[in-house]
């Protein structure tokens, strides 16, 4: 089992993982070794997971969740393959943990007050005839 909140926890069985090959430099060493982790969790079929989290984990894993439903997520910072696949799942369990987090409340519309109306208009007088003063003399 892997924890992510208090109430949320993953089977492992529920993980796909597959070395893949990593792209980029590296030489000959990234052209002969499968270090690059790819991991695949299926969102829509995981039984882990509450409803409210899923709906949120949808919106956060944009173009990394396939149409499936499944999130596929790509590590290949690091040259050892243990390494990378403790940094896939560790991204893993941060989308799923943000995902957990409620929304906070709508914002509230407030009308500005009477007072701070008058106040915003007086500046905008007074903004006014300091540009007026700025014109030539005599030219009303």
């Amino acid at each position: 089992m892997i924890e992510v909140t208090p109430r949320i926890a993953l089977f492992e069985t529920e993980l796909a993982w597959k070395a893949v090959r990593a792209s980029g430099p590296g030489g000959q060493h990234v052209n002969k070794t499968s270090n690059a982790i790819e991991l695949r969790f299926d969102v829509r079929a995981s039984p882990s997971l509450p409803e409210p989290v899923r709906a949120r984990l949808y919106g956060l894993a944009g173009a990394r969740l396939t149409q499936d439903g499944v999130l596929v997520l790509v590590a290949q910072g690091y040259r050892s393959q243990e390494m990378n696949r403790a940094e896939a799942l560790e991204r893993l369990v941060a989308l799923i943990r943000k995902a957990a987090e409620p929304p906070p409340p709508p914002r509230k519309k407030t009308k500005p007050t009477l007072a701070s109306k008058k106040r915003r208009l007086e500046g905008k007088v007074r903004r006014g005839g300091v540009k007026a003063m700025r014109g030539k003399p005599g030219m009303d």
